[in-house]
């Protein structure tokens, strides 16, 4: 149970992920950036820098700004138009940030990423030593999902999740999602008027996952579940994570003077940085269906043996990411696979001592070993 203040945690944070949607930063009505709010949220950041604090921004709105220039109306786009209008919104956007944090005394630095520079490990690790070098040269990183290239088939699809990953790569103590809502309630106030708004949540379960609804329409592509789905990310790798309400002129400052919010707290024990990587990817290469037995044993911190494998699904070759469920198809774990399909599928039941034998040469005797697999399962 939560004994400070979700303010008095706030303070101690010293590596602050900072998330802002497109429905905060634009006027959807005039397509517009609102400079008078972007001013007062550079001047939170200055605070934040000022109390010593490491700030990196997730920043959306590059399509939303461009809609007005290129003639397009609110309407849904085509996947090419998108592309298009994320290569024009994305310079206003970058200067506008550049604009604003200068007048603060502040350095702009901007980043594009995609799914694969944070699922693929070497680029993983390389776009997270250029963040700790900008960081270190006291830059503001700010970030956006490069939709110019990026498709429908390998978007993170909102930047809720993005942020998650971004504050999961740099080891970010705190995710701040500003949103249009002051944190989680248990169903939508908009619609219930019963709903009761939860300040704290201790341990992401299942339940808490179920108050998430779905996505607003507008041009925010997220909602309160993609909200939910980056604390799952951000708690694993050891953040705490924060929704608060951003219409306010000074947003960070509410928040940090006592405004009302919703705080996730982080898992005490996040393991290693590889670990957090793995339970944090969002792209999974197939499925292993497991008996009662094997996962019991994952559950107990042991290795997958192909003897508990009761079915492969999907195509993957081997250090693929995969998921491991029980015979319900619940997840247990995920893991860095030592086989490839066809190799894990001519394995299945198969004792260990009969690797060399089936396949032909002496493999590994698990098929994930416990330091390649992280637990997922959720009472």
């Amino acid at each position: 149970m939560m004994t400070t203040s979700a303010a008095e945690r706030f303070r101690v944070a010293q590596r602050v992920v900072i998330k802002i949607g497109s429905a905060l930063l634009v006027d959807a009505e005039r397509a517009a950036l609102r400079e008078n709010w972007l001013a007062g949220v550079c001047a939170d950041i200055a605070r934040l820098r000022a109390e010593g604090k490491e700030v990196v921004v997730v920043s959306s709105g590059a399509i939303a700004l461009a809609r007005v220039q290129l003639g397009l109306a609110a309407r849904k786009l085509r996947l090419a138009e998108k592309q298009a209008a994320a290569s024009v919104g994305q310079i206003g956007l970058a200067q506008a940030w550049s604009t604003a944090l200068a007048q603060e005394g502040m350095t702009a630095a901007q980043l594009l990423l995609t799914p694969d520079d944070t699922e693929s490990r070497a680029r993983h690790l390389n776009a997270r030593g250029t963040l700790f070098a900008l960081l270190k040269m006291g830059c503001v990183p700010v970030i956006n999902e490069n939709d110019a290239i990026a498709t429908a088939e390998i978007r993170f699809g909102d930047n809720d999740r993005l942020a998650a990953r971004v504050a999961q790569m740099i080891g970010a103590d705190l995710l701040v999602l500003l949103s249009d809502i002051d944190g989680l309630y248990t169903a939508d106030p908009r619609i219930d008027p019963s709903a009761r708004h939860l300040p704290f949540i201790e341990r992401l379960t299942d339940d808490v996952l179920a108050m998430g609804g779905a996505p607003p329409p507008g041009y925010s592509s997220g909602g309160m579940y993609t909200k939910l789905l980056a604390a799952r990310i951000a708690n694993g790798a050891g953040a705490s994570m924060v929704i608060a309400a951003g219409l306010s002129e000074r947003p960070l400052s509410r928040l940090i003077d006592g405004g009302r919010c919703t705080w996730f707290q982080a898992m005490t024990d996040a393991g290693s940085a590889r670990k957090r990587w793995i339970g944090g990817s969002l792209n999974v290469g197939g499925r292993l269906v497991v008996d009662g037995g094997a996962a019991a044993a994952l559950m107990q911190g042991g290795s997958l043996l192909p003897a508990g494998i009761l079915s492969v699904e999907g195509d993957f070759t081997q250090g693929d990411l995969v998921s491991i469920v029980d015979q319900d198809g619940l997840e247990i774990a995920r893991g860095l696979i030592q086989y490839d399909s066809q190799e894990a599928g001519l394995l299945v039941g198969r004792r260990s001592e009969d690797i060399e034998t089936v396949l032909g040469y002496r493999g590994r005797h698990s098929l994930v070993h416990r330091d390649d697999l992280v637990l997922t399962f959720r009472q």
